[in-house]
C-alpha cells in the first residue's frame, strides 16, 4: 500500500473526481478509503469472547498506536468500547502504523463476526481513511 504525501494525493485526485462525476455529493458528503482488511490478532488473550455476543457488523473500532510495545514497535491495539480486542496483525501493521505516527486519522470498524474455532478466524476489520 503507499503511504505518505502520494497516497494522501492520491486520495485526493480520486475524490476530485468523484465530486467532478457527481456534484451531488458537496461539501458534507464524508467519503472513506479502505485501507486494509485484517483479522484480528491475539483475540484469545483478550476480551473478545466474552464480548462478542453484543458486537455488530459495523460497530466502531478504535486504533491505540504502542510504540513501547516491547513484542513490535509498530503495534497497533483494536478496542470496542473500550475494551482491548487484540491488535493488527504483526505482518500487516507497518503501513497503518506509518500513518498514524504521521497524525493522519484513520478509523476502523467490524467488517465480519464469526463463530469460528480458529481465533484468527473469529473478527475482521476494515481500516479507513476518510477524505
Amino acid at each position: 500500500m503507499p503511504s505518505g504525501p502520494i497516497s494522501t494525493f492520491l486520495a485526493g485526485v480520486l475524490l476530485t473526481l468523484l465530486l467532478q462525476a457527481n456534484p451531488a455529493l458537496g461539501q458534507d458528503a464524508r467519503m472513506r478509503l479502505l485501507v486494509q482488511s485484517s483479522p484480528l490478532a491475539g483475540s484469545q488473550f483478550h476480551a473478545l469472547k466474552s464480548l462478542v455476543h453484543r458486537m455488530q457488523e459495523g460497530d466502531a473500532l478504535t486504533l491505540v498506536r504502542e510504540p513501547d510495545n516491547p513484542h513490535d514497535p509498530l503495534a497497533i491495539r483494536v478496542e470496542w468500547q473500550g475494551h482491548k480486542l487484540g491488535y493488527v496483525p504483526r505482518k500487516e501493521n507497518r503501513a497503518v502504523a506509518e500513518a498514524m505516527d504521521r497524525g493522519e486519522h484513520l478509523q476502523a470498524r467490524v467488517s465480519r463476526i464469526r463463530d469460528a474455532r480458529n481465533p484468527w478466524q473469529r473478527l475482521e476489520l476494515e481500516i479507513l481513511m476518510e477524505l
